[in-house]
């Protein structure tokens, strides 16, 4: 089979060595200087124009590595490049601080003898093209220029006494809809997610309950004397069939960044994931859930599903399932390029999306005919029937064996050789040996966990803070953008020995999807073991 794990627990991978030669098929030559190198003499272009064939005796050496997951591809390495992010992994593996934008600093650098008047600044920044605009709103942090760029993007009310926005000014359309009357919806998006913009525009412009639609709140974790606070908005027309649920940080518990998030906050979104999901599970079982307008406690949560999970062993009773399997995702970050392609998520205001999945879906030929519908999880499912049925051994019990007693790509016994960068009794955070981002961390259940209802109170606590330390690890690294989903075994099968897992995946500045990528080639550019002691040294 085509993955890095073998049935013994170690690792499998190739190594490129290229030695070759081309055949000169270049009838002319067109030489000539290309500048001039400085403080010595001209630059010319003799090496692009050779007289003989090319011999290459030593390109780079590249390994290949199989993804653990056959489906996912494969993942090369450049040695050049990962030896030279070797020699200091946590100095190099990170990006750089964004740089301070004002606009107004500009304007007043220009005219050092006379002060630039918030009309005239505002002034300025309206004659500005469409995509100068979007970029200041994007990386700008400077308040009085978002300020200026809000008011061009959207009609607010505006407190007559404090001048403080206090409002949105609305329209209804043809259709009958009432909705805010926005100008530029690029412009108020990148606005409203950028931390520089002060908070009551924001508030304004997205935080509070409604302003992004009549989007009902079916959940609630916290309150505004707590610690956190988090609602659970129900999005009934959505882009995932059947509908599906938004964890969204209040109004009254704003966090903008990871680096603010704090580990009551994680455990209300993720304990709303948990109880929609027990509770959809329980409608399908028949379990009456007689609580109405509050929140389920942590031990009555654990109660139902322990109800759950012993109809679930039952193969008769779990043929009562509806939906089957979960979809759970988080979109940190929000970007868009000056020439208005969005690059990430859709509001950077941290929240997460879930869902169940139904076991099947009717056919467009007529209702009478079934397929199965789809989840990622049914692809780990079919790899791992595969690999036992062609090793006899579990797939996880090796891939966890193989993580374990890592060795290094590049053989050196002096540097870092462990792929993990936190553990606890019931989960593990580490570096795949064949990464499809050049920063993906995994998460993934160190027991025999399948899936969230075979997951108990101690190992919810464990997923929760796992998620969170690598959300942060990544971060205090420099991440911006990063995607997280969960990939879970069916709740109506036996146990195959598939575990629960969570795969994040940073977009990083120069890594854009491309038809390497589309092709499931993941090109990377250090060794896995490296970034994971980067990541080791950034959670300290």
């Amino acid at each position: 089979m085509r993955t890095c794990v073998s049935p013994e627990g170690s690792f499998i991978y190739g190594i490129h060595s290229p030695a070759f030669s081309v055949k000169n098929f270049r009838s002319k030559d067109r030489l000539m200087q290309l500048g001039v190198l400085a403080g010595s003499g001209p630059v010319a272009n003799e090496a692009n124009f050779p007289e003989q064939d090319v011999d290459v005796p030593a390109a780079d050496k590249i390994f290949e590595v199989p993804n653990a997951f056959a489906f996912h591809g494969v993942t090369y390495i450049n040695t050049r490049w990962a030896d030279e992010n070797a020699k200091d992994p946590v100095a190099l593996i990170r990006l750089p601080e964004p740089q301070q934008v004002s606009f107004g600093s500009v304007l007043s650098a220009w005219q050092p003898d006379s002060r630039v008047s918030a009309a005239q600044r505002s002034k300025m920044i309206a004659a500005l093209p469409g995509p100068l605009k979007l970029a200041l709103a994007e990386t700008g942090t400077d308040p009085e220029d978002l300020m200026a760029l809000a008011v061009m993007a959207c009609d607010f009310v505006f407190d007559p006494q404090t001048g403080r926005p206090d409002g949105l000014v609305y329209r209804q359309g043809v259709d009958g809809r009432i909705r805010a009357r926005i100008h530029d919806h690029t412009l108020f998006e990148a606005l409203a997610n950028n931390p520089c913009l002060p908070e009551i525009y924001r508030q304004v412009m997205v935080l509070r309950p409604g302003v992004q639609g009549a989007n009902e709140i079916v959940g609630e974790y916290g309150g505004a004397n707590g610690q956190t606070h988090v609602y659970e908005y129900l999005r009934s027309n959505s882009y995932i069939a059947w509908g599906h649920y938004a964890a969204n940080m209040a109004e009254d518990a704003v966090r903008y960044s990871v680096a603010g998030l704090t580990g009551a906050d994680m455990r209300g979104m993720r304990h709303l994931y948990y109880q929609r999901t027990y509770a959809r599970l329980a409608q399908d079982f028949g379990i009456a859930v007689h609580i109405s307008r509050r929140g389920l406690e942590e031990d009555e949560l654990e109660d139902l599903r322990l109800q759950i999970r012993a109809l679930l062993k039952d193969e008769q009773k779990r043929r009562a399932l509806t939906f089957n399997r979960t979809l759970w995702g988080w979109n940190y970050g929000f970007d868009s390029a000056p020439s208005g392609y969005r690059l990430h998520a859709s509001h950077q205001q941290i929240h997460q999306q879930y869902a169940m999945i139904p076991k099947t879906v009717s056919e467009a030929s007529g209702p009478d005919r079934q397929m199965a519908a789809y989840a990622i999880g049914d692809q780990v499912e079919t790899f791992v029937s595969q690999f036992f049925d062609q090793t006899g051994v579990c797939f996880f019990d090796a891939y966890i064996a193989a993580i374990e007693n890592n060795q290094r790509m590049d053989g050196a016994q002096d540097r870092e050789q462990s792929l993990i960068v936190y553990r606890d009794e019931n989960v593990m955070v580490f570096v795949p040996k064949a990464q499809t981002s050049q920063w993906e961390l995994q998460v993934m259940a160190a027991k025999p966990v399948g899936h969230i209802a075979e997951a108990d109170t101690d190992m919810r606590r464990s997923l929760d803070a796992a998620i969170l330390t690598a959300a942060k690890a990544l971060c205090h690294m420099g991440a911006k953008m990063i995607t997280f989903y969960e990939v879970s075994r069916r709740m109506d099968t036996d146990d195959n020995g598939q575990r629960l897992f969570y795969v994040i995946l940073p977009r990083l500045p120069e890594s854009p999807g491309a038809f390497s990528e589309f092709q499931l080639r993941w090109i990377n550019g250090h060794y896995p073991e490296d970034f994971a002691a980067a990541c080791r040294a950034a959670l300290k």
